[in-house]
Protein backbone atom coordinates (compact mmCIF):
# COMPACT_ATOMS: atom_id res chain seq x y z
CA UNK A 1 0.00 0.00 0.00
CA UNK A 2 0.96 3.51 -1.21
CA UNK A 3 2.29 5.44 2.05
CA UNK A 4 0.75 8.26 0.80
CA UNK A 5 -2.45 6.99 -0.68
CA UNK A 6 -2.88 4.93 2.37
CA UNK A 7 -4.89 8.04 3.86
CA UNK A 8 -7.85 7.19 1.35
CA UNK A 9 -9.72 4.94 4.10
CA UNK A 10 -11.06 7.93 6.80
CA UNK A 11 -14.88 8.01 6.61
CA UNK A 12 -17.50 9.95 7.99
CA UNK A 13 -20.32 8.14 10.12
CA UNK A 14 -23.65 9.59 9.00
CA UNK A 15 -26.24 9.84 12.20
CA UNK A 16 -23.91 8.82 14.74
CA UNK A 17 -23.91 11.38 17.38
CA UNK A 18 -25.43 14.78 16.51
CA UNK A 19 -24.37 17.24 18.91
CA UNK A 20 -25.60 21.16 18.62
CA UNK A 21 -23.92 23.77 15.95
CA UNK A 22 -21.91 26.42 17.02
CA UNK A 23 -19.22 29.08 15.91
CA UNK A 24 -16.68 28.41 17.92
CA UNK A 25 -14.01 25.53 18.19
CA UNK A 26 -15.50 23.63 20.65
CA UNK A 27 -19.22 23.79 20.36
CA UNK A 28 -20.66 24.64 23.62
CA UNK A 29 -23.47 22.39 24.03
CA UNK A 30 -22.27 18.88 25.34
CA UNK A 31 -23.81 15.37 25.24
CA UNK A 32 -22.38 12.47 28.06
CA UNK A 33 -19.91 10.30 27.51
CA UNK A 34 -18.64 7.16 28.43
CA UNK A 35 -16.57 4.38 26.61
CA UNK A 36 -19.28 2.12 27.88
CA UNK A 37 -21.93 3.78 26.19
CA UNK A 38 -19.38 3.76 22.72
CA UNK A 39 -19.32 -0.45 23.08
CA UNK A 40 -23.00 -0.29 23.45
CA UNK A 41 -23.27 1.99 20.18
CA UNK A 42 -20.75 -0.25 18.19
CA UNK A 43 -22.75 -3.40 19.10
CA UNK A 44 -25.97 -2.16 18.21
CA UNK A 45 -24.61 -0.86 14.69
CA UNK A 46 -23.18 -4.51 13.97
CA UNK A 47 -26.59 -5.65 13.89
CA UNK A 48 -27.54 -2.83 11.58
CA UNK A 49 -26.68 -2.10 7.71
CA UNK A 50 -23.33 -0.91 7.02
CA UNK A 51 -24.35 2.90 6.06
CA UNK A 52 -21.55 4.37 3.12
CA UNK A 53 -19.38 6.88 4.43
CA UNK A 54 -20.30 10.79 2.89
CA UNK A 55 -17.63 12.50 1.54
CA UNK A 56 -17.77 16.20 1.94
CA UNK A 57 -17.12 18.15 -1.75
CA UNK A 58 -15.23 15.58 -3.55
CA UNK A 59 -14.62 17.68 -6.65
CA UNK A 60 -12.90 20.20 -4.08
CA UNK A 61 -11.54 17.49 -2.10
CA UNK A 62 -9.62 15.60 -5.53
CA UNK A 63 -8.22 19.38 -6.08
CA UNK A 64 -5.95 19.32 -2.90
CA UNK A 65 -3.66 16.79 -4.10
CA UNK A 66 0.07 15.83 -2.02
CA UNK A 67 1.76 18.94 -3.06
CA UNK A 68 -1.29 21.57 -2.11
CA UNK A 69 -2.07 19.32 0.70
CA UNK A 70 1.21 20.63 2.28
CA UNK A 71 0.50 24.20 2.03
CA UNK A 72 -2.17 24.11 4.86
CA UNK A 73 -0.43 23.95 8.19
CA UNK A 74 -2.19 24.11 11.25
CA UNK A 75 -2.36 27.32 13.21
CA UNK A 76 -0.53 26.23 16.29
CA UNK A 77 -1.28 29.27 18.16
CA UNK A 78 -4.81 27.78 17.64
CA UNK A 79 -4.15 24.34 19.41
CA UNK A 80 -6.28 23.15 22.02
CA UNK A 81 -4.55 22.43 25.41
CA UNK A 82 -1.46 24.99 24.02
CA UNK A 83 -1.57 27.15 26.69
CA UNK A 84 -2.91 29.85 24.39
CA UNK A 85 -5.15 32.40 25.76
CA UNK A 86 -7.15 32.93 22.77
CA UNK A 87 -7.50 28.99 22.76
CA UNK A 88 -9.48 29.21 26.50
CA UNK A 89 -8.03 25.57 27.34
CA UNK A 90 -5.05 24.82 29.68
CA UNK A 91 -1.33 23.66 29.40
CA UNK A 92 -1.33 20.04 28.20
CA UNK A 93 -0.41 18.07 24.94
CA UNK A 94 -1.46 20.64 22.36
CA UNK A 95 -4.46 19.12 19.79
CA UNK A 96 -3.88 20.01 16.10
CA UNK A 97 -5.60 18.92 13.36
CA UNK A 98 -5.89 17.26 9.64
CA UNK A 99 -7.37 18.93 6.78
CA UNK A 100 -8.88 16.95 4.17
CA UNK A 101 -7.34 16.27 0.80
CA UNK A 102 -6.68 13.73 -2.12
CA UNK A 103 -5.22 10.86 0.25
CA UNK A 104 -8.03 11.70 3.04
CA UNK A 105 -11.29 13.15 1.64
CA UNK A 106 -13.63 11.71 4.11
CA UNK A 107 -14.43 13.41 7.26
CA UNK A 108 -14.00 11.88 10.60
CA UNK A 109 -15.54 13.79 13.67
CA UNK A 110 -13.56 15.01 16.57
CA UNK A 111 -15.28 15.49 20.31
CA UNK A 112 -13.71 17.09 23.08
CA UNK A 113 -14.28 15.32 26.23
CA UNK A 114 -14.57 17.25 29.99
CA UNK A 115 -16.13 16.23 32.47
CA UNK A 116 -18.01 13.48 30.95
CA UNK A 117 -19.54 15.07 28.33
CA UNK A 118 -18.70 15.40 25.15
CA UNK A 119 -18.71 18.28 22.43
CA UNK A 120 -17.78 18.69 19.02
CA UNK A 121 -14.68 20.49 17.89
CA UNK A 122 -16.22 22.33 14.56
CA UNK A 123 -13.92 23.32 11.53
CA UNK A 124 -13.39 26.63 10.62
CA UNK A 125 -10.89 27.57 7.46
CA UNK A 126 -8.82 30.14 9.86
CA UNK A 127 -7.52 27.27 11.99
CA UNK A 128 -5.07 26.88 9.15
CA UNK A 129 -2.71 29.06 7.01
CA UNK A 130 -3.31 28.31 3.03
CA UNK A 131 -2.39 30.22 0.21
CA UNK A 132 -5.40 32.56 -1.48
CA UNK A 133 -5.47 29.94 -4.51
CA UNK A 134 -5.51 26.87 -3.10
CA UNK A 135 -8.63 24.78 -3.47
CA UNK A 136 -9.20 24.32 -0.10
CA UNK A 137 -10.46 27.50 0.32
CA UNK A 138 -13.73 26.06 -1.69
CA UNK A 139 -14.33 23.81 0.84
CA UNK A 140 -18.13 23.86 2.82
CA UNK A 141 -18.19 25.51 6.23
CA UNK A 142 -18.86 21.83 7.51
CA UNK A 143 -16.21 20.05 5.65
CA UNK A 144 -14.38 18.66 8.58
CA UNK A 145 -10.82 17.47 9.73
CA UNK A 146 -9.17 14.15 8.50
CA UNK A 147 -7.32 13.29 11.71
CA UNK A 148 -5.52 14.79 14.73
CA UNK A 149 -2.12 14.66 15.99
CA UNK A 150 -0.51 15.78 19.30
CA UNK A 151 2.50 18.21 19.87
CA UNK A 152 5.03 18.02 22.13
CA UNK A 153 4.05 19.26 26.32
CA UNK A 154 3.88 22.55 25.52
CA UNK A 155 6.86 24.08 27.57
CA UNK A 156 9.11 21.86 25.38
CA UNK A 157 11.14 24.06 23.20
CA UNK A 158 9.97 22.34 20.17
CA UNK A 159 6.24 21.50 20.85
CA UNK A 160 5.45 23.77 17.46
CA UNK A 161 7.58 21.57 15.06
CA UNK A 162 7.35 18.62 16.86
CA UNK A 163 3.99 16.03 16.93
CA UNK A 164 4.70 12.57 18.72
CA UNK A 165 1.07 10.96 17.81
CA UNK A 166 -1.07 11.24 14.64
CA UNK A 167 -4.10 9.65 14.54
CA UNK A 168 -5.02 9.97 10.03
CA UNK A 169 -6.83 7.32 7.22
CA UNK A 170 -8.74 4.44 7.87
CA UNK A 171 -7.76 2.73 11.24
CA UNK A 172 -4.02 3.95 11.39
CA UNK A 173 -2.47 5.32 13.79
CA UNK A 174 1.45 6.00 14.74
CA UNK A 175 3.98 7.52 17.51
CA UNK A 176 7.35 8.79 17.61
CA UNK A 177 9.79 7.05 19.22
CA UNK A 178 12.91 7.50 21.43
CA UNK A 179 15.06 9.20 18.66
CA UNK A 180 11.97 11.46 17.63
CA UNK A 181 11.36 10.05 14.13
CA UNK A 182 8.23 8.70 12.83
CA UNK A 183 8.48 5.41 10.98
CA UNK A 184 6.40 2.12 10.67
CA UNK A 185 1.89 2.25 11.80
CA UNK A 186 -0.26 0.39 13.86
CA UNK A 187 -3.92 -0.22 12.77
CA UNK A 188 -6.99 -1.26 14.48
CA UNK A 189 -8.10 -4.01 12.99
CA UNK A 190 -7.17 -6.12 9.79
CA UNK A 191 -9.34 -7.37 6.95
CA UNK A 192 -9.34 -10.05 4.39
CA UNK A 193 -5.50 -8.90 3.60
CA UNK A 194 -3.39 -11.31 1.07
CA UNK A 195 -7.04 -13.67 0.76
CA UNK A 196 -9.33 -14.16 -1.70
CA UNK A 197 -11.19 -11.62 -0.86
CA UNK A 198 -10.50 -7.66 -1.82
CA UNK A 199 -9.08 -5.92 1.42
CA UNK A 200 -11.09 -4.42 3.65
CA UNK A 201 -10.35 -0.67 5.45
CA UNK A 202 -12.53 0.00 8.11
CA UNK A 203 -12.46 3.37 9.66
CA UNK A 204 -11.87 5.50 12.81
CA UNK A 205 -15.36 7.56 12.59
CA UNK A 206 -15.04 9.17 15.60
CA UNK A 207 -12.78 10.36 17.92
CA UNK A 208 -13.40 11.44 21.71
CA UNK A 209 -9.91 13.27 23.17
CA UNK A 210 -9.76 13.96 27.09
CA UNK A 211 -7.06 15.56 28.92
CA UNK A 212 -7.30 15.77 32.75
CA UNK A 213 -7.68 19.76 33.67
CA UNK A 214 -4.18 19.93 36.15
CA UNK A 215 -2.64 17.12 34.16
CA UNK A 216 1.55 16.72 34.11
CA UNK A 217 3.36 15.51 30.86
CA UNK A 218 3.42 11.86 32.32
CA UNK A 219 -0.38 11.89 32.63
CA UNK A 220 -1.76 9.64 29.48
CA UNK A 221 -3.98 10.79 26.61
CA UNK A 222 -7.09 9.32 26.79
CA UNK A 223 -8.70 8.85 23.44
CA UNK A 224 -11.79 6.66 22.16
CA UNK A 225 -12.86 6.04 19.06
CA UNK A 226 -15.65 4.21 16.70
CA UNK A 227 -14.52 1.67 13.91
CA UNK A 228 -16.91 1.20 11.19
CA UNK A 229 -16.60 -1.00 8.16
CA UNK A 230 -19.13 -2.99 5.85
CA UNK A 231 -17.92 -6.43 8.25
CA UNK A 232 -17.11 -4.92 11.35
CA UNK A 233 -17.63 -2.43 14.36
CA UNK A 234 -15.91 -1.53 17.19
CA UNK A 235 -15.22 0.61 20.07
CA UNK A 236 -11.53 1.29 20.90
CA UNK A 237 -9.55 3.24 24.09
CA UNK A 238 -6.39 4.29 24.26
CA UNK A 239 -4.35 5.84 26.96
CA UNK A 240 -1.11 7.17 25.57
CA UNK A 241 1.70 8.45 27.70
CA UNK A 242 4.92 10.75 26.35
CA UNK A 243 6.14 12.17 29.04
CA UNK A 244 9.17 14.53 29.24
CA UNK A 245 11.55 11.76 29.45
CA UNK A 246 11.74 10.84 25.61
CA UNK A 247 13.95 8.02 25.75
CA UNK A 248 11.26 6.36 26.96
CA UNK A 249 9.74 7.17 23.58
CA UNK A 250 5.54 6.46 23.45
CA UNK A 251 3.51 3.92 25.43
CA UNK A 252 -0.03 3.15 24.32
CA UNK A 253 -2.31 1.35 26.86
CA UNK A 254 -5.15 -0.23 24.13
CA UNK A 255 -8.94 -1.86 24.62
CA UNK A 256 -10.90 -2.47 22.09
CA UNK A 257 -14.20 -4.01 22.11
CA UNK A 258 -14.82 -5.60 18.03
CA UNK A 259 -18.08 -6.80 16.70
CA UNK A 260 -18.46 -8.64 13.46
CA UNK A 261 -21.47 -7.64 11.10
CA UNK A 262 -20.28 -10.46 8.14
CA UNK A 263 -17.80 -13.16 7.86
CA UNK A 264 -14.10 -12.57 7.85
CA UNK A 265 -11.71 -14.78 5.90
CA UNK A 266 -8.41 -13.72 7.46
CA UNK A 267 -9.44 -11.60 10.80
CA UNK A 268 -6.28 -9.45 11.85
CA UNK A 269 -6.03 -7.97 15.86
CA UNK A 270 -3.63 -5.93 16.72
CA UNK A 271 -1.82 -5.46 13.63
CA UNK A 272 1.45 -3.45 12.66
CA UNK A 273 2.34 -2.00 8.88
CA UNK A 274 5.81 -1.19 7.80
CA UNK A 275 8.16 -1.41 5.05
CA UNK A 276 11.13 -2.99 3.76
CA UNK A 277 12.76 -3.28 0.58
CA UNK A 278 16.37 -4.27 1.13
CA UNK A 279 18.78 -4.90 3.97
CA UNK A 280 22.16 -5.99 3.65
CA UNK A 281 21.19 -8.73 2.04
CA UNK A 282 18.39 -9.06 -0.99
CA UNK A 283 17.53 -7.55 -4.81
CA UNK A 284 17.45 -4.56 -3.80
CA UNK A 285 20.81 -3.96 -2.95
CA UNK A 286 21.47 -2.95 -6.93
CA UNK A 287 18.47 -1.10 -7.39
CA UNK A 288 19.27 1.97 -4.76
CA UNK A 289 22.59 3.58 -3.71
CA UNK A 290 22.02 3.29 -0.28
CA UNK A 291 23.44 0.46 1.13
CA UNK A 292 19.84 -0.31 3.17
CA UNK A 293 15.89 0.97 3.15
CA UNK A 294 14.01 0.24 5.44
CA UNK A 295 11.56 1.06 8.43
CA UNK A 296 11.84 -2.55 10.16
CA UNK A 297 14.24 -5.09 9.73
CA UNK A 298 12.60 -7.76 11.21
CA UNK A 299 9.64 -9.65 13.15
CA UNK A 300 10.83 -10.29 17.14
CA UNK A 301 8.20 -12.87 18.29
CA UNK A 302 8.52 -14.03 22.22
CA UNK A 303 6.43 -17.44 22.37
CA UNK A 304 4.13 -18.51 25.07
CA UNK A 305 6.71 -21.30 26.06
CA UNK A 306 9.66 -18.56 26.47
CA UNK A 307 11.51 -18.95 23.33
CA UNK A 308 13.11 -15.68 21.56
CA UNK A 309 12.55 -16.14 17.98
CA UNK A 310 14.06 -12.84 15.51
CA UNK A 311 12.61 -13.20 11.46
CA UNK A 312 14.88 -11.04 9.02
CA UNK A 313 11.88 -9.14 6.72
CA UNK A 314 12.18 -10.20 2.60
CA UNK A 315 10.78 -8.42 -0.40
CA UNK A 316 9.87 -11.20 -2.08
CA UNK A 317 8.63 -11.84 -5.89
CA UNK A 318 5.03 -12.48 -4.80
CA UNK A 319 3.02 -11.70 -1.25
CA UNK A 320 3.86 -14.28 1.12
CA UNK A 321 2.01 -14.92 4.79
CA UNK A 322 4.12 -16.63 7.16
CA UNK A 323 2.32 -18.46 10.31
CA UNK A 324 3.72 -18.93 13.67
CA UNK A 325 1.60 -20.84 15.79
CA UNK A 326 0.92 -20.04 19.13
CA UNK A 327 -0.54 -20.40 22.40
CA UNK A 328 -0.23 -17.19 24.80
CA UNK A 329 2.20 -15.15 23.40
CA UNK A 330 3.95 -13.09 25.67
CA UNK A 331 4.42 -9.79 22.66
CA UNK A 332 5.92 -9.72 19.64
CA UNK A 333 6.83 -6.78 17.47
CA UNK A 334 8.23 -5.13 13.81
CA UNK A 335 11.90 -3.92 15.29
CA UNK A 336 14.53 -1.38 13.21
CA UNK A 337 17.50 -3.37 15.39
CA UNK A 338 20.14 -1.77 12.51
CA UNK A 339 21.01 1.78 14.33
CA UNK A 340 24.25 2.62 12.51
CA UNK A 341 23.78 5.70 10.12
CA UNK A 342 26.44 4.52 7.62
CA UNK A 343 24.40 1.44 6.96
CA UNK A 344 21.62 4.17 5.49
CA UNK A 345 23.69 7.08 4.34
CA UNK A 346 20.02 9.02 4.49
CA UNK A 347 18.83 11.98 5.33
CA UNK A 348 15.26 10.76 6.07
CA UNK A 349 17.23 8.97 9.06
CA UNK A 350 15.88 5.32 9.06
CA UNK A 351 18.43 4.57 11.56
CA UNK A 352 16.25 6.43 13.90
CA UNK A 353 12.96 4.43 13.14
CA UNK A 354 10.75 3.52 15.99
CA UNK A 355 10.83 -0.09 16.75
CA UNK A 356 6.93 -1.14 17.90
CA UNK A 357 6.06 -3.83 20.22
CA UNK A 358 2.96 -5.90 21.02
CA UNK A 359 2.41 -6.58 24.93
CA UNK A 360 -0.81 -8.56 25.35
CA UNK A 361 -2.46 -7.27 28.95
CA UNK A 362 -5.56 -10.27 28.42
CA UNK A 363 -3.85 -13.74 26.67
CA UNK A 364 -4.78 -13.98 23.37
CA UNK A 365 -5.10 -17.62 23.31
CA UNK A 366 -4.39 -20.14 20.49
CA UNK A 367 -3.91 -18.87 16.95
CA UNK A 368 -0.93 -17.67 15.59
CA UNK A 369 1.25 -14.50 14.77
CA UNK A 370 0.97 -13.63 11.30
CA UNK A 371 3.71 -12.11 8.71
CA UNK A 372 2.36 -10.15 5.24
CA UNK A 373 5.42 -9.53 2.88
CA UNK A 374 4.67 -7.71 -0.33
CA UNK A 375 6.27 -7.43 -3.16
CA UNK A 376 7.58 -3.47 -3.35
CA UNK A 377 10.25 -1.69 -5.54
CA UNK A 378 10.35 1.75 -3.82
CA UNK A 379 10.32 3.15 -0.09
CA UNK A 380 7.04 4.37 -0.04
CA UNK A 381 5.38 1.53 0.05
CA UNK A 382 4.10 -0.43 3.22
CA UNK A 383 4.61 -3.74 2.25
CA UNK A 384 5.07 -5.64 5.90
CA UNK A 385 2.23 -6.46 7.92
CA UNK A 386 2.38 -8.66 11.62
CA UNK A 387 -0.42 -9.32 13.31
CA UNK A 388 -2.40 -11.83 15.32
CA UNK A 389 -5.05 -14.27 14.17
CA UNK A 390 -6.94 -15.95 16.78
CA UNK A 391 -7.65 -19.52 16.16
CA UNK A 392 -11.49 -20.64 14.76
CA UNK A 393 -13.45 -19.13 11.70
CA UNK A 394 -14.48 -15.48 12.48
CA UNK A 395 -17.65 -15.33 11.58
CA UNK A 396 -20.83 -12.99 11.92
CA UNK A 397 -22.12 -12.14 15.29
CA UNK A 398 -18.23 -13.21 17.11
CA UNK A 399 -17.01 -10.58 19.59
CA UNK A 400 -13.59 -10.00 19.98
CA UNK A 401 -12.19 -8.85 23.91
CA UNK A 402 -8.83 -6.90 23.52
CA UNK A 403 -6.26 -5.59 25.66
CA UNK A 404 -2.97 -4.60 24.97
CA UNK A 405 0.07 -2.31 25.40
CA UNK A 406 2.12 -0.73 22.19
CA UNK A 407 5.70 0.30 22.85
CA UNK A 408 6.95 2.97 20.42
CA UNK A 409 10.64 2.39 21.35
CA UNK A 410 14.19 2.20 20.05
CA UNK A 411 14.28 -1.29 21.67
CA UNK A 412 12.30 -4.41 22.73
CA UNK A 413 10.87 -3.23 25.97
CA UNK A 414 11.35 -6.42 27.39
CA UNK A 415 14.47 -7.66 26.03
CA UNK A 416 16.26 -11.41 27.12
CA UNK A 417 19.35 -10.98 29.21
CA UNK A 418 20.31 -14.42 29.01
CA UNK A 419 21.01 -14.98 25.37
CA UNK A 420 22.66 -13.12 22.28
CA UNK A 421 20.36 -11.31 19.78
CA UNK A 422 20.76 -11.16 16.20
CA UNK A 423 21.64 -8.64 14.21
CA UNK A 424 22.64 -9.21 10.46
CA UNK A 425 21.85 -11.68 8.24
CA UNK A 426 24.26 -12.01 5.15
CA UNK A 427 23.92 -13.88 2.22
CA UNK A 428 25.99 -15.36 -0.42
CA UNK A 429 27.29 -17.95 -2.60
CA UNK A 430 28.09 -21.27 -1.11
CA UNK A 431 31.19 -23.66 -1.44
CA UNK A 432 34.84 -22.53 0.32
CA UNK A 433 36.67 -19.72 -0.37
CA UNK A 434 39.46 -20.50 -3.14
CA UNK A 435 37.91 -23.62 -4.77
CA UNK A 436 35.37 -23.83 -7.26
CA UNK A 437 31.83 -22.57 -6.46
CA UNK A 438 29.68 -25.38 -6.41
CA UNK A 439 25.88 -24.11 -8.08
CA UNK A 440 22.86 -24.03 -6.51
CA UNK A 441 24.53 -23.84 -2.76
CA UNK A 442 24.43 -20.72 -1.04
CA UNK A 443 26.01 -19.49 1.75
CA UNK A 444 24.56 -18.05 5.36
CA UNK A 445 26.10 -15.70 8.05
CA UNK A 446 23.87 -14.62 11.03
CA UNK A 447 25.78 -12.33 13.86
CA UNK A 448 24.63 -12.41 16.97
CA UNK A 449 25.52 -9.52 19.96
CA UNK A 450 24.87 -9.29 23.44
CA UNK A 451 28.09 -8.37 25.44
CA UNK A 452 26.94 -9.77 28.20
CA UNK A 453 26.71 -13.02 26.79
CA UNK A 454 29.03 -13.51 23.90
CA UNK A 455 31.67 -12.18 26.30
CA UNK A 456 31.76 -14.93 28.39
CA UNK A 457 32.63 -17.47 25.76
CA UNK A 458 35.95 -18.94 27.39
CA UNK A 459 39.07 -18.51 24.61
CA UNK A 460 39.18 -21.64 22.10
CA UNK A 461 35.61 -22.43 22.36
CA UNK A 462 33.24 -22.18 19.82
CA UNK A 463 29.35 -22.64 20.09
CA UNK A 464 27.75 -24.80 18.12
CA UNK A 465 25.66 -23.90 15.11
CA UNK A 466 22.18 -25.72 14.97
CA UNK A 467 20.67 -25.48 11.48
CA UNK A 468 18.00 -27.11 9.59
CA UNK A 469 15.98 -26.48 6.57
CA UNK A 470 12.65 -27.50 5.38
CA UNK A 471 14.25 -28.36 1.80
CA UNK A 472 17.55 -28.78 0.36
CA UNK A 473 20.53 -30.03 2.26
CA UNK A 474 22.85 -28.47 5.01
CA UNK A 475 26.67 -28.18 5.20
CA UNK A 476 29.90 -26.76 6.47
CA UNK A 477 28.40 -25.41 9.49
CA UNK A 478 30.82 -23.32 11.77
CA UNK A 479 31.06 -20.20 14.30
CA UNK A 480 33.36 -17.68 14.56
CA UNK A 481 34.14 -14.58 16.49
CA UNK A 482 33.56 -11.28 14.69
CA UNK A 483 37.08 -9.29 15.40
CA UNK A 484 35.44 -6.35 17.79
CA UNK A 485 34.80 -8.93 20.68
CA UNK A 486 31.31 -9.17 21.11
CA UNK A 487 29.82 -10.00 18.03
CA UNK A 488 30.11 -14.20 17.29
CA UNK A 489 28.72 -15.19 13.34
CA UNK A 490 26.66 -18.41 13.03
CA UNK A 491 27.65 -19.91 9.06
CA UNK A 492 26.36 -22.75 6.86
CA UNK A 493 25.68 -23.36 3.41
CA UNK A 494 22.67 -24.46 1.98
CA UNK A 495 22.41 -26.53 -1.10
CA UNK A 496 19.06 -26.90 -2.77
CA UNK A 497 17.33 -26.18 -6.17
CA UNK A 498 16.42 -23.29 -7.98
CA UNK A 499 13.06 -21.56 -7.38
CA UNK A 500 12.51 -23.48 -3.58
CA UNK A 501 11.56 -21.56 -0.96
CA UNK A 502 12.84 -22.86 2.02
CA UNK A 503 12.14 -21.67 5.90
CA UNK A 504 15.76 -22.14 7.89
CA UNK A 505 16.32 -22.29 11.29
CA UNK A 506 19.34 -21.72 13.25
CA UNK A 507 20.97 -21.02 16.53
CA UNK A 508 23.87 -21.06 18.13
CA UNK A 509 24.43 -23.68 21.35
CA UNK A 510 27.23 -23.96 24.31
CA UNK A 511 27.29 -26.74 26.48
CA UNK A 512 23.89 -28.05 24.95
CA UNK A 513 22.11 -24.85 25.85
CA UNK A 514 20.96 -22.03 23.55
CA UNK A 515 23.09 -19.32 23.22
CA UNK A 516 21.37 -16.74 21.12
CA UNK A 517 17.66 -16.36 20.40
CA UNK A 518 16.36 -18.73 17.72
CA UNK A 519 16.83 -17.23 14.03
CA UNK A 520 14.37 -17.80 11.07
CA UNK A 521 14.39 -16.86 7.54
CA UNK A 522 12.21 -17.79 4.49
CA UNK A 523 14.95 -17.87 1.48
CA UNK A 524 13.72 -18.01 -2.21
CA UNK A 525 16.86 -20.17 -4.01
CA UNK A 526 17.44 -18.03 -7.03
Amino acid sequence: MNRRTFLQGATFLTGALILPSAGALAAPDAQPFSYDALIARAQKMAGAAYVPPLMPAPAVVQQINYARHGELVFRTQKALFSGQPDTGKEQGYPLEFFPLGMYAPKRVQMFLVEDGMASEIRYTPDLFDMPDDNPARQLPPDAGFAGFRLQEWYQADDWVRQDWVAFQGASYFRAIGADGQYGLSARGIVLNAASALPEEFPDFREFYIAQEPGSTPDTPVTVCALLDGPSVTGAYRFRMTRGLDRSKGVIMEIEAKVFLRADVERLGLVPLTSMFWFGEYGKGRMQDWRPEVHDSDGLAMWTGAGERIWRPLNNPDETRISAFADENPRGFGLLQRDRTFDHFLDGVFYDRRPSLWVEPITPLGMGAIELMEIPTDDEINDNIGAFWVPEGPALKGTTYDLHYRLHWLSDEPFPATNIARAIATRIGRGGQPGHVRPPNVHHFAVEFDRPSVMTQIPYGVFPKVVASASAGAISRTFSEPVPNGNVWRGNFDLEVSPGTVVDLRMYLELDGKPLTETWLYQFEAN
